[in-house]
């Protein structure tokens, strides 16, 4: 049997009806067997399913193929932008930006959609709507929001809005029994009813329900207390006996699809502020860093984004390669951007560079937030510039953080880029300790790392 037996398993798909594709020539098992980890898995086969029947018949069939095929197993594939190896696996891939890539609906508050469709396309469509999901990453350019469910991710807004969890009101999930079911937050009534089932669907609400409420303050104790937690699995956002809620969309969200497969999200929109203006603090040393965000914290901004020195110094040095990126008309508006600056970049290189993002209803209100942050922050003895959030003034030091890890990985020739530290969580007061180690400890090893 060739391809680890996956020609029988494609032959008991089609026997089912599936009417999606499945591959298993090389190409495609090389192509899939990368993420943006480190890590590299090449799978037996990837299949593209049309629709959730499909999906259903994926689960189904890998079930009843468990003793022809051992270890058979199926991993979830969006955009493969996750840093952490979940998308890949040694198995199958099933491939959801092929087909899954409808907005089903939109409106200013709320859309339905499927878990292949690029947040970047979604964006355009929300902001046509005044509306907008914010827990975008900074991958927001090339993700797609069924990959920002399996990870719950977060971004540069997510200081304001929060998380992805925040954000989802339901999931259309296949479960390990081949059935398609829908998540949603249940009152204790609605509860009542799923636990009274005598099927599959109702062992899983009986057996939830009752580790959670018998284990209840131990659990609860239990959650990690940091401003992003997206290790997946949290148990203690499920039962809130306070609000008499049951929600198992907090289990998948973040689950990276081992629990079951994704194939409706709806999500819940903010409003899009029309206006935002940003404060840019360059810090010549680290000293005071935690105090710095804590005073910055309490004035509650939109986002609050930082790189290094490293990162900068990467950005100047190979600054033609923003062309690509740009194209030479946006280059050159971005060097236009810089000069300003650039007299304060000849004083010498900032060990951080902070951007301090507020929004409004008026351009009034964002510049009175922006200016009254610089005045609380003269203490700290910063270079400081006010800048507007428009297209060509904000983004010039937003696109050198989002482009550090590719401008490692196409300019430094002789040495394999990898993100090896993503979405650490420090408290505040501990950064001016915690950051000098951590670059001591890149130095030792002779590493070339930006921290953005």
């Amino acid at each position: 049997m060739t391809h680890g037996g996956m020609d029988r398993f494609i032959e008991t798909l089609k026997a089912r009806g599936f009417e999606g594709e499945a591959a298993v020539n090389d190409e495609i098992l090389e192509q899939y067997s990368h993420d943006a980890s480190m890590f590299e898995i090449k799978p037996k086969m990837v299949a593209y399913p049309k629709n959730a029947k499909d999906l259903e018949r994926l689960v189904q069939s890998a079930y009843f193929s468990r003793h022809e095929i051992p270890g058979i197993s199926l991993t979830a594939r969006s955009a493969g932008t996750c840093m952490s190896g979940g998308a890949i696996n040694d198995s199958v891939i099933i491939d959801f930006p092929r087909h899954f890539k409808q907005i089903e609906r939109l409106n200013s508050h709320s859309a339905r959609v499927q878990p292949g469709v690029f947040y970047r396309d979604f964006e355009k469509a929300s902001l046509a709507k005044g509306a907008l999901l914010p827990s975008c990453p900074a991958s927001r350019e090339l993700a797609t929001v069924g990959g920002m469910v399996a990870n719950n991710s977060g971004g540069e807004l997510s200081l304001q809005y929060g998380k992805t969890e925040d954000y989802v009101k339901k999931l259309d999930v296949v479960l390990s029994n081949g059935n398609s079911y829908e998540l949603r937050p249940l009152n204790l009534k609605e509860l009542n009813v799923k636990v009274s089932q005598k099927d599959f669907e109702g062992e899983i609400y009986r057996q939830m329900f009752d580790l959670l409420d018998k284990n209840y303050d131990k659990i609860k104790t239990a959650k990690p207390h940091v401003s992003k937690n997206s290790t997946g699995y949290n148990l203690w956002d499920v039962w809130d006996k306070n609000a008499g809620t049951f929600d198992l969309t907090k289990l998948f969200v973040g689950s990276q699809g081992t629990l079951g497969l994704v194939s409706d999200i709806e999500f819940k929109l903010v409003k899009k502020q029309p206006h935002s203006g940003v404060l840019v603090c360059f810090m010549k040393n680290l000293n005071g860093l935690g105090e710095l965000i804590n005073t910055v914290a309490k004035t509650k901004p939109t986002s609050f984004e930082a790189f290094d020195n490293y990162t900068l110094e990467l950005a100047i040095k190979f600054f033609p390669y923003f062309r690509k990126t740009l194209g030479w008309g946006g280059l050159l508006k971005l060097g236009l951007q810089l000069i300003p600056d650039a007299f304060l970049l000849f004083r010498g290189i900032p060990k951080m560079v902070l951007l301090i993002e507020y929004s409004g209803q008026t351009p009034e209100e964002v510049a009175q937030k922006v200016h009254a942050t610089r005045q609380q922050l003269k203490p700290f003895k910063l270079e400081a510039m006010e800048e507007d959030s428009t297209e060509a003034k904000a983004w010039k030091f937003r696109i050198m953080r989002r482009e550090s890890f590719n401008l490692l990985r196409k300019k430094v020739k002789d040495k394999h880029t990898a993100p090896f530290i993503d979405d650490m969580v420090v408290p505040p007061p501990k950064l001016p300790e915690f950051l000098p180690k951590l670059q001591a400890i890149i130095k030792k090893y002779k590493l070339m790392a930006t921290l953005a």
